[in-house]
């Protein structure tokens, strides 16, 4: 199948402009994906990414190629079927937050799930079952924030404000995941170690209501203060007080934070 072949040898060579398709910057193809974007939208290729051959069979090869290539094109454009119906597609479209949602993200923090990469700012696509996969699958993220001092300790907190929905958020802030003294120098490389006061609990929006927000945010962690919840607070994770949290440890305002969305995986 020439499609992927020809599609792979894109991803290496092209640079895809963060606006096209909401594609997130920075975020390189994954094996197997196609790139569905206009040639407009594209920049140049460097001149050592795009020799044009010196032989006649190679220039032949080049113009089949390119030919190919228009021709699935077109097929896109008039809404036909490509040449192989049966197979899935295997294009993967990231959508950026809103302007609203992405007010949020601040301070470059990073939270890294497999595949996916960083999805901070960003709609959890249900390309690849990856919304079944965040919510059944897979552990806790990755957080790295290259920002970090090496001699200070900080405090991660994931909380849902959306439980059960963002129109009726009777529970918010929903507690997934609370850790303290994290070393700086962990934050910088996303290796995060340090006290677990509540476990990575997997995002899992109820069916049908809607797109939930998951919020991450990371305070610096006043020296010598120990920080911990009361029996009350351990007893439930959801209606959890955060902000009574937050100002009986004078934490302050977060250093650094951002979101992802994602609903219920058969919505």
């Amino acid at each position: 199948m020439l499609e992927p072949l020809i599609a792979s040898k894109f991803c290496k060579s092209l640079a895809i402009s963060p606006a096209v398709h909401g594609i997130k910057h920075g975020r390189r193809c994954q094996p197997g994906e196609t790139i569905s974007v206009a040639t407009s939208n594209l920049q140049a290729l460097p001149r050592s990414c795009s020799p044009i051959p010196r032989t006649w069979w190679g220039r032949m090869k080049l113009l089949g190629a390119v030919l190919l290539a228009a021709g699935l094109l077109g097929t896109a454009a008039r809404g036909e079927q490509p040449p192989w119906p049966d197979e899935p597609s295997r294009t993967c479209f990231f959508q950026m937050l809103t302007s609203v949602d992405s007010e949020f993200c601040r301070g470059d923090l990073e939270i890294i799930y497999p595949e996916l990469g960083d999805v901070g700012c960003t709609y959890i696509p249900k390309c690849h079952q990856y919304r079944r996969r965040i919510s059944r699958e897979w552990g806790s993220p990755r957080v790295r924030y290259p920002q970090a001092e090496k001699s200070k300790k900080y405090v991660l907190v994931l909380v849902d404000p959306d439980a059960p929905s963002r129109a009726n958020p009777r529970n918010r802030f929903w507690r997934h995941w609370l850790v303290t003294d994290i070393p700086g120098a962990d934050l910088r490389t996303g290796a995060i170690k340090g006290h677990v006061l509540t476990d990575y609990v997997r995002p899992t929006p109820p069916p049908r209501s809607g797109y939930h927000r998951y919020q991450l945010r990371l305070y610096e962690q006043p020296a010598h203060e120990a920080v911990a919840l009361s029996p009350e607070e351990r007893v439930s994770l959801g209606a959890w007080a955060m902000e009574s949290f937050v100002e009986r440890f004078q934490l302050g305002s977060p250093v650094a934070s951002t979101q992802f969305l994602t609903k219920y995986y058969e919505d």
